[in-house]
């Protein structure tokens, strides 16, 4: 047997290994490749420690090139991230699970007829070089990550740009995006209401929304006189979301180069979750 086989299947389990059910549910999913044996190469490296790999760089936030040397080489793993995300592998992958966690955890139907969208503004590193902007709200120089969330707070579309995109600017191109997608476009036809905070008003972002796909957004307030923190309606669903992907140390940062690149990690942050709830 190849060194690096015998290697990989006697290393130690690290925290963020898939399970044996998460496994068996995904490995389907997962685009077949010729296998080098088939081609007088080397034996391939099981998709199951390249899964491994990526999940190790998404929850400790490490580079690509810092991955422990008991899992598969950094560039392969970089190589099958890069290439499932350009693809979008990772957004089929994350649709999938959604369907399958609404019908069989939350006895819902598979397909959404209202979800939540807010937007979240990350600082980016020195890597990233395009889609940046200055957020002069919230001081921030990076990109904003725009969410769409069922109301069980799964992930249903993402949006990435430059933070000093505005709100509003924001959510049309998110629109625009899922439009042009026909997986997402099938996914969230049933949706009919959004529910978003003060920052989506406006009759014109109302009326692009209703005559782009015939959604409607419900602003959610605060009572009269409330001040401080306080729990709102739906809205909390989707901060809980986010407060779910910042446990994935990768995020914590915008360290990818690319907008698909950090498409793909907010998906991926999501996946280990649906899987836990399905185990």
């Amino acid at each position: 047997m190849n060194t690096l086989l015998q290697r990989l299947k006697k290393r130690k389990q690290y925290p963020n290994d898939i399970s044996n059910n998460g496994w068996d549910q995904l490995k389907k999913l997962i685009p077949c490749s010729k296998s080098n044996k088939e081609i007088g190469g080397r034996p391939a490296i099981p998709k199951r420690e390249i899964i491994n790999g990526i999940f190790y760089v998404v929850k400790t936030g490490c580079s690509w090139n810092c991955m422990p040397h008991d899992l598969p080489h950094h560039k392969t793993c970089y190589t099958y991230f890069h290439k499932w995300s350009r693809d979008g592998t990772w957004e089929m992958i994350n649709t999938y699970f959604v369907r399958k966690v609404r019908k069989k955890i939350f006895g819902r139907k598979v397909r959404p007829s209202a979800a939540i969208l807010d937007s979240q503004s990350c600082k980016s590193s020195s890597y990233t070089h395009s889609h940046l902007g200055f957020d002069n709200g919230k001081k921030i120089k990076g990109r904003k990550r725009f969410i769409l969330t069922d109301t069980e707070g799964l992930l249903l579309a993402v949006w990435i740009c430059a933070a000093s995109i505005s709100e509003k600017q924001g959510a049309m191109q998110l629109l625009r995006s899922i439009r042009m997608n026909p997986q997402l476009s099938k996914q969230l036809g049933r949706i009919k209401l959004i529910f978003a905070d003060m920052a989506y008003q406006g009759e014109s972002l109302w009326n692009y929304f209703k005559e782009l796909l015939g959604w409607k957004i419900e602003v959610v307030k605060r009572k009269p006189g409330q001040k401080g923190w306080v729990v709102l309606k739906r809205r909390w669903v989707v901060e809980r979301t986010f407060g779910w992907m910042s446990h994935s140390r990768r995020l914590a940062r915008d360290y990818e180069k690319t907008r698909h690149s950090a498409k793909a990690m907010l998906y991926l942050a999501m996946l280990p979750i649906m899987l836990k709830k399905l185990n």
